[in-house]
């Protein structure tokens, strides 16, 4: 028997081996493996509403700016805010002065109790309590249009960017309408789908690797929460009250995806985090063996 011969079934079964192996790793990484392709950047978006209505005076912010807790963001026209508090100081000062009156009225007739009747000092008791409810509302009155017309500056709440800018001076906000999104810049995490078939290798506080679409440098973090509950299209009901079931097919069963939450512990130099950005991720799961490197190289590139 020729070598050849030998070499031709050797070589034929050598490649079936390979192709054996390779089929069993692309099968362990893509049913297996706790890991999924579908994640996005995820970012707490804080809506910024005015409290007071008014016309927009200044605009110091621009689309996509930093800015820190605290930085103006806005100012609405606060003339008529400013009226406001100028004629409830006035009636303030008015209600205390009827007060300081009262009072005053109150301990000269108690000190002539014995020359006048009860029923006067009694009178001017009423008098001073009358006097004392309108100045305690005076005060209220006045501490409230001086909130108002703080209110007229709008500040930023976190450290974040500007989003979604569409305001300009002379546009009108009114009180509770959200005008202004800010993304807290501190806030960022990944949420990873991951098929329920590969929950089993997810447990809370395992490492976690990032890889987002746009930048080489993986990210670090660990899985901090999984999702309870997913939307159930059976649960829709009719017109009539009946639940709408949807047609399944036996033979084809689809995993559902649920959201399992990653916090960050490190982001490389040089990668900006946007929300809605993609990203693929890989928990480690406790005490796993290392993979091959054929999986990994599966999961980076397929």
């Amino acid at each position: 028997m020729s070598i050849v011969k030998i070499l031709k079934p050797a070589a034929t079964l050598g490649l079936g081996v390979l192709a054996l192996v390779f089929c069993l790793q692309l099968w362990r990484a893509y049913v297996l493996a706790p890991w999924t392709r579908d994640g996005r950047v995820s970012a707490q978006v804080i809506r910024i509403a005015p409290e007071v209505s008014g016309q927009i005076d200044q605009l110091l912010v621009s689309d996509n700016q930093w800015v820190a807790k605290g930085d103006l963001l806005y100012r609405i026209d606060a003339r008529a805010y400013r009226f406001e508090l100028q004629q409830r100081a006035a009636e303030f000062a008015e209600a205390r002065s009827v007060f300081e009156q009262r009072s005053a009225q109150l301990k000269r007739r108690s000190q002539l109790a014995d020359a006048i009747a009860r029923e006067e000092i009694d009178n001017a008791a009423r008098d001073l309590a009358v006097a004392q409810a309108r100045l305690d509302a005076a005060r209220s009155q006045l501490a409230h249009a001086q909130l108002d017309l703080d209110r007229t500056t709008i500040r930023s709440p976190v450290d974040g960017y500007v989003t979604q800018l569409r305001l300009q001076p002379g546009d009108y906000a009114e009180a509770g309408h959200t005008n202004l999104f800010v993304v807290d810049g501190h806030s960022f995490w990944i949420t990873g789908y991951f098929e329920e078939t590969k929950l089993p290798g997810v447990r809370i506080g395992a490492p976690v690797s990032i890889k987002l679409m746009g930048f080489a440098p993986l990210l670090e973090g660990h899985v901090a929460s999984m999702g309870r509950g997913i939307a159930d299209a059976n649960e829709l009901r009719n017109d009539s009250g009946l639940p709408q079931v949807s047609p399944t097919f036996s033979w084809i069963r689809l995993a559902q995806r649920v959201p399992v939450r990653i916090e960050l512990d490190r982001v490389p130099d040089g990668v900006e985090l946007a929300a809605g950005m993609t990203a693929s991720v890989e928990v480690t799961p406790p005490n796993a063996a290392p993979r091959w490197r054929l999986t990994q190289w599966l999961q980076a590139f397929l």
